[in-house]
């Protein structure tokens, strides 16, 4: 039996990596996926693996929602804020329920960033959010970032015409290597570790926001490097966040009665937790020994800096606050993170020697 599948972001970082583990399940064959991507280019190469690509964006509210209303399960991976995208999304739903009578499926990208506070890396706090913990985490205000996204699912949920399920990496990590990064397809590289490697490179020295007390967990994307279609061996079991949307996908398929949704589908990705003072001191320890700084301590970021190098919204969010959270339920249907915070760490050289190529 088949299953349409309609992913968004394949080729972003985290839907890429997504879709690739997907196309390496043993039941791949039997998923159609219908892929949104903006560009016509990319859209041709995907269809040389075989895949339907649709031109368009996600901010197309009329395509979105026809797209949706052809699937059973959505992978939502294009943007973690947009709103009308998860609205069109659910319209879609709505009417294949009442044409199907079975709730489609909905994964949403979220992320560790609803939990931030405002510390301007000058503290940490002791608060550690549990995704098995539903009451803490409905205590979350919906002016949180991705928080507004994140309580429309739940509430479409308890309609009951379609099930949420909401994945929430924290700080990801790791240059992706499948072929869909090989291809052109898909970019490789995250966010925060490379943002801040090409302030370092600029100003000749590593920086913080603040004092860089702040506190975040990390996780990696994804350690897989044989080809897309090529069994993937991860230890025997899954460690990286791509895994982690394939074994809830799988625990769905296996167990929809014991995998949480809705206010209970919250499923937090992190193994282990880092000081933004710690990434900035790896920072500096390699400009050292790249020749380019001789100072081994980040200094904190001018207010002058945050505005040229991140956005002042960015940094409070993603590099001055703290975001603490322990991955319960997550864990709880098979996912077996391996990799931690000295992985992490040791990742910084191959970050710069990206970021040396890519300037």
């Amino acid at each position: 039996m088949s299953t349409n599948i309609f992913l968004t972001g394949a080729t972003g970082y985290i839907g890429g990596s997504v879709l690739a583990r997907f196309l390496q399940r043993p039941d791949a064959a039997s998923l159609n996926f219908t892929l949104l991507v903006r560009s016509p280019e990319k859209a041709a190469k995907l269809a040389t693996l075989g895949l339907k690509a649709v031109i368009g964006s996600h901010t197309d509210a009329e395509l979105v929602e026809r797209l949706a209303s052809e699937a059973d399960v959505a992978v939502s991976t294009a943007d973690s804020d947009y709103l009308p995208a998860i609205q069109a999304i659910l319209r879609g739903f709505e009417k294949r329920y009442k044409t199907t009578g079975n709730a489609p499926i909905l994964i949403q990208t979220s992320g560790t960033g609803v939990l931030a506070d405002k510390a301007a890396g000058e503290y940490t706090y002791d608060t550690i959010y549990d995704d098995a913990n539903s009451d803490q985490i409905a205590t979350l205000p919906v002016t949180q970032q991705h928080r507004w996204v994140d309580v429309e699912l739940d509430a479409a949920d308890a309609k009951g015409y379609v099930k949420s399920y909401i994945i929430l990496p924290s700080n990801i990590y790791g240059i992706a290597t499948h072929n869909l990064v090989e291809l052109g397809i898909s970019n490789p590289r995250s966010t925060q570790l490379p943002l801040l490697i090409d302030a370092a490179l600029d100003r000749g020295q590593a920086g913080t926001v603040g004092a860089g007390k702040n506190i975040w967990n990390d996780v990696h994307i994804d350690d897989c490097k044989q080809h897309l279609f090529d069994e993937c061996r991860l230890d025997s079991h899954e460690t990286t966040v791509a895994d982690l949307y394939n074994l809830l996908y799988e625990s769905i398929k296996t167990n929809p009665a014991g995998t949480g949704h809705g206010r209970e589908g919250y499923y937090f990705g992190e193994n282990g937790s880092h000081t933004l003072y710690e990434v900035g001191k790896a920072i500096a320890d390699e400009l050292v020994a790249l020749g380019s700084a001789k100072s081994h301590e980040p200094t904190p970021f001018t207010r002058e800096e945050i505005d040229k190098y991140f956005g002042a919204d960015f940094a409070d969010v993603a590099l001055g606050s703290n975001s603490r959270a322990v991955a319960h339920r997550s864990r709880s249907i098979g996912w077996r993170p391996k990799y931690t915070t000295k992985d992490f760490l040791a990742s910084v050289p191959a970050e710069f020697q990206a970021a040396l190529k890519k300037n």
